[in-house]
């Protein structure tokens, strides 16, 4: 996936401002696409420059002019035709399975404290995205498909930590002493 269908995926929900667009990337896609607010500002010029973006300049009396993107049709249908495109399955980068696999080298409690700092990772992870869930979909069952849409990616996430959760368990147990 590029930045851009990312940005433009935020987009599509309401227009943004660049901070908004930033911000949102710190949030709810920053969880599964990452990218630095430099790199959200300069994909936002280019989405302007191919006309997927519209831009309204919004004056501000005590600061900058405020600039909110919009996606327009064109930007809509890319989108589209991008989301109509099979996916391939992305790599797995993972650096504790790294560790894991060439974990023979370091006494077993070296390892052992890595997958149980992984571990807390995931339920950290996992706790967030449960407060997310209760706070914005307390009711899975009444969404909107829009809603749904954004439902199931947040699953997805859930499922992941606790699979990962789990394999640490599982891990954790298999390298005891």
């Amino acid at each position: 996936m590029a930045l851009a269908q990312a940005v433009l995926s935020l987009l599509s929900h309401k227009p943004s401002s660049g901070y908004e667009i930033a911000k949102a990337f710190d949030g709810s896609v920053g969880y599964f696409w990452q990218a630095t607010h430099q790199q959200i500002y300069r994909e936002l010029k280019k989405l302007e420059e191919q006309q997927w973006v519209s831009v309204e300049v919004i004056p501000q009396e005590k600061s900058l002019d405020k600039k909110v993107y919009a996606l327009t049709p064109l930007g809509q249908q890319k989108l589209a035709e991008w989301i109509d495109e099979e996916t391939e399955l992305g790599p797995l980068r993972e650096d504790i399975l790294v560790k894991v696999f060439a974990g023979h080298l370091v006494p077993s409690p070296v390892l052992l404290r890595q997958l149980e700092h992984h571990r807390r990772q995931h339920l950290k992870r996992l706790a967030t995205y449960e407060s997310i869930a209760a706070d914005y979909f307390p009711t899975p069952d009444q969404l909107t498909f829009e809603q749904r849409c954004q439902y199931l990616t947040l699953r997805r996430g859930i499922r992941n930590e606790q699979d990962w959760i789990a394999w640490c368990d599982e891990a954790i147990e298999a390298l005891q002493p």
